[in-house]
């Protein structure tokens, strides 16, 4: 994940280089038996407040790329090194792919996707 700035009550908040996105997918086909989505930060990471108003997000999308479910994750406003979240398992109606997306005071910062093939 890229470095960037964003703003919590008038501060800047620094995300600094060395933070990397992780999606974890588990299953067969179209059956989803776990999936988990989050921020894992290294030493230099670590040493930041962290991500603040924070939100996961996971979407769902044939092979068309139509987006046809969307697993909306609630907005944290406290500050954390480590975001994660969790989603239920699941069956798909479609191959396609299975996303994760990291959503930062709104603004979607970083996606990971899995093609769901055959």
């Amino acid at each position: 994940m890229a470095s960037f700035d964003y703003q919590v009550g008038g501060v800047t908040m620094k995300v600094p280089t060395g933070c990397m996105f992780t999606h974890i997918i588990r299953g067969e086909g179209k059956n989803i038996t776990y999936q988990n989505a989050g921020v894992d930060c290294g030493f230099v990471g670590a040493l930041n407040a962290g991500f603040c108003n924070w939100r996961i997000d996971f979407t769902y999308a044939d092979t068309g790329n139509k987006t046809y479910r969307t697993s909306r994750g609630r907005t944290h406003s406290e500050c954390k090194i480590d975001p994660m979240r969790n989603n239920a398992p699941q069956t798909l109606p479609h191959y396609g792919k299975a996303c994760a997306h990291l959503n930062i005071n709104g603004v979607r910062r970083v996606s990971q996707c899995h093609h769901i093939t055959k």
